[in-house]
């Protein structure tokens, strides 16, 4: 038999299969992809507004420093830095434990979270005392950017409650 005498056609492929609607598991792994951003958008939200207490009083030691800077006055920048480190510590941690505390309990409190305590036995320990000296006074004994330093420490490090 001669080939050019059967009565073949061409093949016919089908359509190629379209991207829309996609198939019940790229449904479901969108929905676990959408719910999985969400959740990273909510806690990074979350996180964001927890730390604003923070990066408003880190900005809040960041202009005390500048005025210290251009004043010298060592006892207001004590006082400032004093409130500063109370008002931000009732920001995270409960008022009836923080807002009662004084004196060397005060720092003992501050040195909680840090891995060297800078207020009951180092820089920070002025804090106590320099708020109520005269301004006019000499102040030798005390290192204002060490100071400065510690009250920094103390608000970029969260205590050891906020971690997790």
């Amino acid at each position: 038999m001669n080939p050019e005498d059967i009565p073949l056609r061409d093949l016919h492929l089908p359509a190629p299969v379209g991207w829309w609607p996609p198939a019940p598991g790229w449904w479901l792994l969108m929905a676990i992809a959408a719910a999985g951003l969400l959740w990273f958008l909510w806690r990074a939200w979350q996180q964001w507004r927890r730390a604003a207490a923070r990066r408003i009083a880190m900005a809040e030691l960041k202009r005390y420093a500048g005025a210290y800077q251009q004043d010298g006055d060592l006892v207001t920048l004590a006082k400032r830095l004093s409130e500063l480190t109370r008002r931000a510590m009732l920001a995270y941690a409960p008022r009836d434990e923080v807002a009662s505390l004084t004196g060397e309990a005060w720092l003992l409190w501050l040195d909680r979270g840090l891995a060297v305590p800078v207020f009951s036995t180092g820089a920070g320990r002025s804090l106590e005392s320099l708020p109520y000296r005269r301004s006019d006074e000499h102040h030798a004994d005390v290192n204002a950017m060490a100071l400065i330093e510690a009250v920094k420490q103390r608000l970029a490090t969260p205590l050891p409650e906020e971690q997790g």
